[in-house]
């Protein structure tokens, strides 16, 4: 351990980061010309695709802007959203917004998984803004050609891991990159969500899932008054109303429509090591759980990923644990058993962590322990930080270069999952290279009129 009044090995000081940070922002941010200059007073005109649930959250912390064009499939959201902004224009087919609507200067987009990059990316090749919520993409091949696209267009983006903001994330980062526990070598994720295809009725009621799937249903119910169907379905194979989709986050269980709970919390949870940790792209990638199911996502799973050296870092191996499946340590109560945590394991102790706290292991050994003093900045917010790049070029720290590769990385989890096999990565080429069985996975087809281009 460092000497109690001596910086901890391999130390950042802020100065360092915000140097690092304009390098990787410029490449990958830069202001359009017409905002270089704007009166910071001047209101962004944005656009929000998808305005319930989640989306009702985004379009109330961007309110205070200009809201010029609002759509959703559900007419009962888009009523409620209109009340409030009665001047934006109703759309239902976002489609049809990008025809009829060019004076905006930027999009936040909330619909489902299946449909982010079809309502990303008309955005980002008009040259604007796009705030989009997690998991950015519902593929690999999405997640590439929206990155690749961000990247062109040099506009202000965030993908919603709204947590990535909060201050406990940054101090984790912190301690982490300055050496606090060491060279790290293993990090363990795991969230007590156990929603998907369970294995037995009793596991699903233990868990409190919300529906009980099993299979695709055979009968169609009534479709909602309020809801366009086969909009909703968008690029997705057609099938009958049910409504064990729809309404809420029932869709996500279904691999269809979303990745379950590894690309949804793991946007989140995975976050905080990908950060702390400098990941990107995995060289191999294994999982385990049960025989998996065509249609539906497991609620209890686990993957492992390798990655090489980085940097000053050494090579590591992240497990993520879902549901049941738990760390060793975590089962043999080897570390406080916290619901949902990432521990960091590395050669001069342990760091625990949550959303909002974390614990330096064993506790005896770093009672005497300085943090360092902080050199990431607090976040203004997870929205704020969006609105104020949009304005000043600023950089965002969930910007969809970051959050492309997380979600590539998530969405290799599942792929490893479904093939049963031990995945090599080869991220340039996009391809597993020791088997084809995976090919099926990194990109889907899309029903007849929709296309991704």
């Amino acid at each position: 351990m460092p000497a109690k009044d001596s910086p901890p090995r391999n130390e950042v000081t802020r100065r360092q980061f915000l140097k690092t940070t304009a390098i990787a922002s410029a490449s990958t941010f830069a202001a359009p010309a017409f905002l270089r200059g704007q009166n910071l007073n001047d209101k962004l005109d944005i656009a929000v695709i998808g305005v319930g649930g989640r989306g009702g959250s985004n379009l109330q912390n961007v309110s205070s802007e200009n809201i010029v064009a609002l759509c959703d499939v559900n007419a009962q959201n888009l009523g409620r959203a209109a009340e409030k902004h009665s001047q934006a224009k109703k759309f239902v087919d976002f489609r049809q917004l990008y025809d009829k609507i060019s004076n905006y200067d930027a999009v936040v987009v909330s619909t489902s998984e299946h449909t982010h990059a079809f309502a990303t990316l008309p955005a980002l090749q008009d040259g604007k803004h796009v705030y989009c919520e997690k998991p950015l993409t519902h593929s690999i091949s999405e997640a590439r050609i929206i990155r690749e696209a961000a990247m062109q267009a040099g506009t202000a983006t965030q993908m919603g891991t709204q947590i990535h903001a909060g201050d406990n994330y940054r101090r984790v980062v912190e301690l982490i990159q300055s050496g606090a526990i060491g060279n790290v070598t293993e990090a363990h994720v795991w969230v007590s969500r156990a929603w998907g295809r369970h294995e037995s009725r009793e596991d699903f009621e233990a868990a409190k899932d919300i529906v009980f799937a099993q299979d695709r249903p055979a009968e169609a119910d009534p479709i909602p008054e309020q809801l366009d169907w086969d909009l909703w379905l968008g690029p997705a194979p057609a099938r009958p109303y049910n409504n064990v989709y729809f309404p809420g986050p029932k869709w996500y269980r279904w691999w269809d429509f979303g990745n379950g709970t590894m690309s949804d919390l793991g946007s989140h949870w995975i976050d905080l090591p990908f950060w702390a940790l400098k990941l990107k792209a995995p060289l191999a990638i294994e999982a385990q759980g049960p025989v998996p199911h065509a249609e539906i996502a497991p609620a209890s799973m686990q993957v492992t990923y390798e990655y090489g050296a980085r940097e000053e870092m050494p090579p590591v191996k992240l497990t993520w644990y879902q549901g049941k499946n738990k760390p060793a340590i975590w089962t043999e109560n080897g570390i406080p058993q916290w619901g949902s945590g990432v521990l960091f394991v590395g050669d001069k102790g342990m760091l625990l962590a949550d959303y909002g706290k974390y614990a330096l292991l064993p506790e005896e050994q770093f009672v005497d322990f300085k943090a360092p003093e902080p050199f990431i900045p607090n976040s203004i917010g997870h929205h704020a930080e969006w609105i104020d790049a949009c304005k000043t070029g600023a950089p965002t720290t969930c910007n969809f270069e970051y959050a492309g590769w997380l979600t590539e990385a998530n969405h290799l989890g599942n792929v490893a999952y479904r093939t049963g096999s031990r995945l090599e990565w080869d991220a340039e080429k996009m391809k597993v290279t020791n088997t084809d069985k995976a090919n099926q996975f990194i990109k889907r087809d899309y029903r007849s009129g929709w296309t991704l281009s």
